[in-house]
């Protein structure tokens, strides 16, 4: 049972970077200023943990591997998971987001060779049919192209992390990668940034974002990894959305259509489908972390 707490108290934190990012936005902060904050603060937490860990260490042949993973990773990820939440909202950011696993499937079969079987191909039409959904809605969400650009964007680099994390995660600590990928994804997204006057509230927001959505999340995350299956923990984490909805609605005030809310349905469905599949081995969802898969991660 801890270990079905730590992760539903991981997504629960995800599930409010949104509503807490557009707290920053309207204290005048610009969606990539926070990505930059982020990924730099974070890059001390990370780096904290990694040296009393005692695991810093990375070989050379991996540093191009994990700069690459900091650029994707990281600066995209983060990048465009910021400008998703101010070009549509939360809400439609987090269920964009969770296309991530019906990309992964694709990515796998490209690049990992892995089998397409019909299991994973009507998992993928489920989530493909729900965001046609979502993106067609009406309703008080903004569903503009920007909003669904950039979210899918969010979706498709967040789906690198189960690329990376297959082939480093069991090589090294997620500490030992983010202490060095997180100072490079925030170098990567300095030039875009527009540094502004903070007040408390904005650092207030920012804080949380780092310490709660980034670090304290990846924290519980993989320790309830340590005590449950990987695709119990990937089910379970796919509360994210349902909770980052419900902040939005209670906070902003953002409401989707009965056709939204369909769409977003049909979207965790195929979530669900995917890591339910008949298959030994089945990756997790959240592979390395979001340090915000993903949309945090």
């Amino acid at each position: 049972m801890i270990g079905y707490l730590y992760v539903l108290a991981a997504a629960c934190l995800w599930g409010l970077l949104g509503v807490v990012s557009r707290w920053a936005f309207a204290q005048g902060i610009s969606p990539l200023e926070v990505a930059f904050w982020r990924a730099a603060l974070g890059a001390v937490l990370f780096g904290a943990q990694a040296l009393l860990m005692q695991k810093v260490r990375l070989e050379r042949a991996d540093a191009w591997a994990v700069l690459g993973f900091g650029l994707v990773g990281i600066s995209l990820f983060y990048g465009a998971y910021q400008l998703a939440i101010g070009s549509g909202g939360a809400a439609l950011a987090a269920v964009l987001l969770y296309t991530a696993p019906a990309i992964v499937a694709l990515f796998s079969w490209l690049f990992l060779r892995e089998p397409m079987d019909a299991h994973k191909v009507g998992a993928v039409g489920l989530t493909l049919l729900g965001v046609a959904l979502v993106s067609l809605q009406g309703g008080g969400v903004r569903v503009t192209p920007a909003a669904v650009f950039w979210g899918l964007l969010s979706a498709l680099t967040y789906a690198t992390y189960y690329l990376f994390g297959k082939l480093y995660l069991n090589k090294y600590a997620t500490p030992t990668v983010f202490l060095y990928a997180l100072p490079v994804g925030a170098l990567g997204l300095l030039p875009f940034v527009h540094f502004v006057p903070k007040n408390a509230e904005a650092w207030t927001a920012i804080a949380f974002l780092t310490v709660a959505s980034t670090f304290l999340a990846v924290t519980l995350y993989f320790a309830g990894l340590r005590r449950l299956e990987a695709t119990r923990a990937s089910v379970v984490a796919t509360i994210e959305p349902v909770v980052a909805a419900l902040a939005a609605w209670l906070w902003w005030g953002e409401r989707f259509s009965l056709l939204g809310y369909l769409g977003a349905g049909l979207v965790l469905a195929g979530v669900v489908w995917m890591v339910l599949r008949p298959q030994t081995g089945a990756a997790p969802i959240r592979p390395i972390a979001r340090p915000e898969r993903p949309r945090g991660l």
